[in-house]
Protein backbone atom coordinates (compact mmCIF):
# COMPACT_ATOMS: atom_id res chain seq x y z
CA UNK A 1 0.00 0.00 0.00
CA UNK A 2 2.84 2.08 1.22
CA UNK A 3 4.31 1.78 -2.60
CA UNK A 4 1.45 2.24 -4.13
CA UNK A 5 0.35 5.60 -2.64
CA UNK A 6 3.41 7.41 -2.60
CA UNK A 7 5.31 5.91 -5.38
CA UNK A 8 8.18 4.91 -3.30
CA UNK A 9 11.02 2.17 -4.98
CA UNK A 10 14.24 3.15 -3.24
CA UNK A 11 15.37 0.50 -0.85
CA UNK A 12 13.19 -2.11 0.55
CA UNK A 13 10.61 -0.55 -1.62
CA UNK A 14 11.67 -1.79 -4.47
CA UNK A 15 10.27 -5.38 -3.84
CA UNK A 16 6.41 -3.63 -3.91
CA UNK A 17 4.37 -1.38 -5.90
CA UNK A 18 2.39 -3.56 -7.85
CA UNK A 19 -1.58 -3.97 -7.19
CA UNK A 20 -1.16 -7.60 -7.56
CA UNK A 21 1.34 -6.77 -4.26
CA UNK A 22 -1.94 -5.88 -2.69
CA UNK A 23 -4.07 -8.17 -3.70
CA UNK A 24 -1.59 -11.40 -2.20
CA UNK A 25 -2.13 -9.48 1.14
CA UNK A 26 -5.10 -9.64 1.36
CA UNK A 27 -6.03 -13.04 -0.06
CA UNK A 28 -2.94 -14.77 2.52
CA UNK A 29 -1.68 -12.50 4.62
CA UNK A 30 1.53 -12.52 2.70
CA UNK A 31 3.02 -10.82 -0.27
CA UNK A 32 6.26 -12.80 -0.54
CA UNK A 33 5.09 -16.51 0.25
CA UNK A 34 8.62 -18.17 -1.24
CA UNK A 35 8.99 -16.08 -4.46
CA UNK A 36 12.08 -13.87 -5.61
CA UNK A 37 12.60 -10.67 -3.80
CA UNK A 38 14.48 -8.52 -6.04
CA UNK A 39 16.42 -6.21 -2.47
CA UNK A 40 16.96 -9.48 -0.61
CA UNK A 41 18.38 -11.18 -3.83
CA UNK A 42 17.17 -14.52 -2.84
CA UNK A 43 13.70 -16.01 -2.33
CA UNK A 44 12.08 -15.00 0.51
CA UNK A 45 8.77 -15.77 2.53
CA UNK A 46 6.46 -18.76 3.30
CA UNK A 47 3.06 -20.41 2.65
CA UNK A 48 0.58 -18.61 4.70
CA UNK A 49 -2.13 -21.09 3.28
CA UNK A 50 -2.53 -22.84 6.60
CA UNK A 51 -3.41 -19.93 8.37
CA UNK A 52 -6.80 -18.04 8.63
CA UNK A 53 -7.21 -14.18 8.27
CA UNK A 54 -7.46 -13.51 11.92
CA UNK A 55 -4.34 -14.57 12.80
CA UNK A 56 -2.62 -11.65 10.93
CA UNK A 57 -1.92 -8.14 12.28
CA UNK A 58 -1.95 -5.57 9.44
CA UNK A 59 -1.20 -2.12 9.00
CA UNK A 60 -0.67 0.98 7.23
CA UNK A 61 2.18 2.10 9.29
CA UNK A 62 4.11 1.55 12.09
CA UNK A 63 6.86 2.37 14.76
CA UNK A 64 9.19 0.63 12.58
CA UNK A 65 8.24 1.34 9.24
CA UNK A 66 8.40 5.26 9.88
CA UNK A 67 10.83 5.13 12.27
CA UNK A 68 13.49 3.90 9.93
CA UNK A 69 13.11 6.19 7.83
CA UNK A 70 15.67 9.34 7.68
CA UNK A 71 13.00 11.88 8.38
CA UNK A 72 10.53 9.90 10.23
CA UNK A 73 7.78 10.90 7.46
CA UNK A 74 4.39 9.57 8.55
CA UNK A 75 1.98 8.89 5.55
CA UNK A 76 0.31 12.19 6.43
CA UNK A 77 3.33 14.12 4.92
CA UNK A 78 3.89 11.90 1.73
CA UNK A 79 0.32 11.45 0.78
CA UNK A 80 -2.48 13.83 -0.32
CA UNK A 81 -5.68 13.88 1.97
CA UNK A 82 -7.52 11.63 -0.62
CA UNK A 83 -4.92 9.00 -0.41
CA UNK A 84 -4.95 9.21 3.33
CA UNK A 85 -8.62 8.12 3.21
CA UNK A 86 -8.10 5.97 1.33
CA UNK A 87 -5.44 4.07 3.05
CA UNK A 88 -7.42 3.93 6.22
CA UNK A 89 -9.85 2.19 4.27
CA UNK A 90 -7.34 -0.48 3.50
CA UNK A 91 -6.04 -0.89 6.54
CA UNK A 92 -9.54 -1.35 8.50
CA UNK A 93 -11.39 -3.42 6.26
CA UNK A 94 -9.00 -5.55 5.69
CA UNK A 95 -9.71 -9.47 6.40
CA UNK A 96 -6.94 -9.45 9.09
CA UNK A 97 -6.64 -7.41 12.48
CA UNK A 98 -5.75 -4.09 12.18
CA UNK A 99 -3.01 -2.27 13.99
CA UNK A 100 -3.28 1.46 14.32
CA UNK A 101 0.30 3.84 14.34
CA UNK A 102 -0.20 6.16 17.18
CA UNK A 103 -1.80 9.36 15.81
CA UNK A 104 -2.99 8.10 12.34
CA UNK A 105 -6.52 8.10 12.93
CA UNK A 106 -6.02 12.08 12.96
CA UNK A 107 -3.47 12.53 10.67
CA UNK A 108 -0.88 13.57 13.03
CA UNK A 109 1.70 15.71 11.71
CA UNK A 110 5.11 15.30 14.01
CA UNK A 111 7.15 12.86 12.56
CA UNK A 112 8.51 10.33 14.38
CA UNK A 113 12.21 9.85 14.25
CA UNK A 114 15.10 7.27 15.64
CA UNK A 115 16.34 8.58 18.98
CA UNK A 116 18.07 6.97 21.44
CA UNK A 117 19.78 7.85 24.88
CA UNK A 118 22.87 6.36 25.25
CA UNK A 119 25.94 6.80 27.58
CA UNK A 120 28.34 5.07 26.04
CA UNK A 121 30.09 7.32 23.27
CA UNK A 122 31.04 4.64 21.20
CA UNK A 123 27.65 3.54 21.35
CA UNK A 124 26.56 6.51 19.72
CA UNK A 125 28.82 6.79 17.33
CA UNK A 126 28.22 3.18 16.15
CA UNK A 127 24.39 3.96 15.86
CA UNK A 128 24.70 7.65 13.93
CA UNK A 129 26.91 5.90 11.47
CA UNK A 130 24.93 2.79 11.39
CA UNK A 131 21.32 5.17 10.40
CA UNK A 132 24.05 6.44 7.45
CA UNK A 133 24.87 3.52 6.01
CA UNK A 134 21.53 1.88 6.35
CA UNK A 135 20.19 4.16 4.04
CA UNK A 136 23.02 4.29 1.10
CA UNK A 137 19.99 1.93 -1.01
CA UNK A 138 17.32 5.12 -0.58
CA UNK A 139 17.24 8.58 -2.42
CA UNK A 140 16.88 10.21 0.84
CA UNK A 141 19.72 12.51 0.65
CA UNK A 142 18.65 15.09 3.44
CA UNK A 143 20.85 14.87 6.72
CA UNK A 144 19.53 12.21 9.05
CA UNK A 145 18.94 13.47 12.16
CA UNK A 146 21.36 12.59 15.34
CA UNK A 147 19.44 9.85 17.17
CA UNK A 148 21.22 11.06 20.32
CA UNK A 149 20.05 14.75 20.19
CA UNK A 150 17.48 16.00 22.56
CA UNK A 151 15.32 17.73 19.81
CA UNK A 152 14.89 14.61 17.53
CA UNK A 153 12.97 12.84 20.59
CA UNK A 154 11.23 16.22 21.40
CA UNK A 155 10.52 16.85 17.98
CA UNK A 156 8.72 13.21 17.26
CA UNK A 157 6.35 13.87 20.02
CA UNK A 158 2.40 14.00 19.24
CA UNK A 159 -0.43 16.22 19.44
CA UNK A 160 -3.44 14.68 19.74
CA UNK A 161 -5.16 17.97 20.07
CA UNK A 162 -5.39 18.10 16.46
CA UNK A 163 -8.06 15.17 16.52
CA UNK A 164 -10.82 17.76 17.81
CA UNK A 165 -10.72 20.01 14.61
CA UNK A 166 -10.25 20.23 10.89
CA UNK A 167 -9.30 17.03 8.85
CA UNK A 168 -7.95 15.44 11.75
CA UNK A 169 -11.50 15.37 13.15
CA UNK A 170 -13.09 14.49 10.09
CA UNK A 171 -10.40 11.49 9.37
CA UNK A 172 -11.11 10.58 13.22
CA UNK A 173 -14.59 10.20 12.48
CA UNK A 174 -13.84 8.69 9.81
CA UNK A 175 -11.49 5.85 11.77
CA UNK A 176 -14.77 5.28 14.49
CA UNK A 177 -17.08 4.39 11.31
CA UNK A 178 -14.84 2.16 10.06
CA UNK A 179 -14.00 0.72 13.21
CA UNK A 180 -18.26 0.67 13.57
CA UNK A 181 -18.55 -1.21 10.31
CA UNK A 182 -15.74 -4.05 11.47
CA UNK A 183 -17.80 -4.44 14.07
CA UNK A 184 -21.56 -4.55 12.97
CA UNK A 185 -21.02 -6.07 9.73
CA UNK A 186 -20.11 -9.65 9.84
CA UNK A 187 -18.04 -9.87 6.38
CA UNK A 188 -16.13 -6.76 7.39
CA UNK A 189 -14.85 -8.43 10.59
CA UNK A 190 -11.75 -10.96 10.98
CA UNK A 191 -13.88 -13.68 12.49
CA UNK A 192 -14.22 -15.92 9.28
CA UNK A 193 -12.02 -18.50 8.22
CA UNK A 194 -12.31 -18.05 4.42
CA UNK A 195 -10.05 -15.51 2.38
CA UNK A 196 -11.62 -12.83 0.15
CA UNK A 197 -12.56 -13.30 -3.34
CA UNK A 198 -10.60 -10.35 -5.23
CA UNK A 199 -10.72 -9.27 -9.15
CA UNK A 200 -7.80 -6.91 -9.84
CA UNK A 201 -8.20 -3.80 -12.85
CA UNK A 202 -4.34 -3.18 -12.92
CA UNK A 203 -4.88 -0.97 -15.93
CA UNK A 204 -8.02 1.30 -13.87
CA UNK A 205 -5.82 0.73 -10.53
CA UNK A 206 -9.06 -1.32 -9.14
CA UNK A 207 -9.54 -4.04 -6.17
CA UNK A 208 -12.86 -5.10 -6.09
CA UNK A 209 -13.00 -7.28 -3.14
CA UNK A 210 -16.52 -9.45 -2.31
CA UNK A 211 -16.45 -11.17 1.05
CA UNK A 212 -19.01 -13.14 2.89
CA UNK A 213 -19.91 -14.52 6.36
CA UNK A 214 -22.59 -15.70 8.57
CA UNK A 215 -24.88 -14.85 5.97
CA UNK A 216 -23.28 -11.10 5.45
CA UNK A 217 -22.36 -10.15 2.12
CA UNK A 218 -20.43 -7.16 1.21
CA UNK A 219 -17.91 -5.78 -1.86
CA UNK A 220 -15.72 -3.07 -1.59
CA UNK A 221 -13.84 -0.92 -4.43
CA UNK A 222 -10.59 0.42 -3.98
CA UNK A 223 -9.39 3.03 -6.48
CA UNK A 224 -5.73 3.81 -6.37
CA UNK A 225 -5.83 5.73 -9.76
CA UNK A 226 -5.04 9.14 -9.97
CA UNK A 227 -7.74 10.02 -12.43
CA UNK A 228 -11.85 9.38 -12.31
CA UNK A 229 -11.86 5.37 -13.34
CA UNK A 230 -15.08 3.53 -15.09
CA UNK A 231 -15.42 0.15 -13.63
CA UNK A 232 -18.17 -2.37 -15.38
CA UNK A 233 -19.25 -5.46 -13.68
CA UNK A 234 -22.08 -7.76 -12.43
CA UNK A 235 -23.75 -7.61 -9.17
CA UNK A 236 -25.63 -10.52 -8.93
CA UNK A 237 -28.45 -11.07 -6.19
CA UNK A 238 -28.98 -7.52 -4.10
CA UNK A 239 -29.62 -5.16 -4.20
CA UNK A 240 -26.73 -3.67 -2.74
CA UNK A 241 -27.11 -0.58 -0.46
CA UNK A 242 -23.75 1.58 -0.24
CA UNK A 243 -22.32 1.93 3.85
CA UNK A 244 -19.45 3.82 2.70
CA UNK A 245 -18.13 6.16 0.12
CA UNK A 246 -14.42 8.35 0.96
CA UNK A 247 -15.44 10.54 -1.35
CA UNK A 248 -18.58 11.70 0.26
CA UNK A 249 -18.75 15.78 1.52
CA UNK A 250 -18.95 14.47 4.94
CA UNK A 251 -15.91 13.05 5.08
CA UNK A 252 -14.66 16.70 3.00
CA UNK A 253 -13.98 14.67 -0.55
CA UNK A 254 -14.83 15.56 -4.07
CA UNK A 255 -18.42 14.42 -4.15
CA UNK A 256 -20.05 11.14 -4.44
CA UNK A 257 -20.41 9.72 -8.12
CA UNK A 258 -21.04 6.18 -7.08
CA UNK A 259 -25.00 5.21 -6.28
CA UNK A 260 -26.58 4.62 -2.87
CA UNK A 261 -28.00 1.63 -4.11
CA UNK A 262 -27.29 -0.74 -6.96
CA UNK A 263 -30.34 -3.34 -8.62
CA UNK A 264 -29.82 -7.01 -8.32
CA UNK A 265 -28.57 -8.35 -11.49
CA UNK A 266 -27.01 -4.84 -13.47
CA UNK A 267 -23.66 -3.94 -14.88
CA UNK A 268 -23.69 -0.78 -14.27
CA UNK A 269 -20.70 1.03 -15.47
CA UNK A 270 -19.64 3.12 -12.18
CA UNK A 271 -17.48 6.20 -12.05
CA UNK A 272 -15.21 5.64 -9.45
CA UNK A 273 -13.16 8.75 -7.97
CA UNK A 274 -9.71 9.00 -7.49
CA UNK A 275 -7.75 7.45 -4.91
CA UNK A 276 -11.32 6.11 -2.97
CA UNK A 277 -12.83 3.16 -1.29
CA UNK A 278 -16.64 2.61 -1.36
CA UNK A 279 -18.39 -0.63 0.13
CA UNK A 280 -22.00 -2.00 -0.52
CA UNK A 281 -23.65 -4.45 1.73
CA UNK A 282 -26.32 -6.70 -0.05
CA UNK A 283 -29.80 -6.47 1.32
CA UNK A 284 -31.62 -9.71 1.28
Amino acid sequence: MHSLLTGERAGYYEDFGRLEDLAAAYRSGFTYSGQYSPYRDRRHGNSPADLEPWRFVVCCQNHDQVGNRARGERLSSLVDWESLKLAAGLGLLSPHVPLLFMGEEYAETAPFLYFVSHGDPALVEAVRRGRREEFARFTWEDKVPDPQDEATFLGSKVNPVLATAGRGRVLHRLYRHLIDLRSTVPALGCRGSSAPEITVDPVGRMLDIRRRESGSCVRVLFHLGEVKGYYQTKWPEGPWHKILDSAEACWEGPGATLPAMIPAGETPTLVVPPRSCAAYTLIA
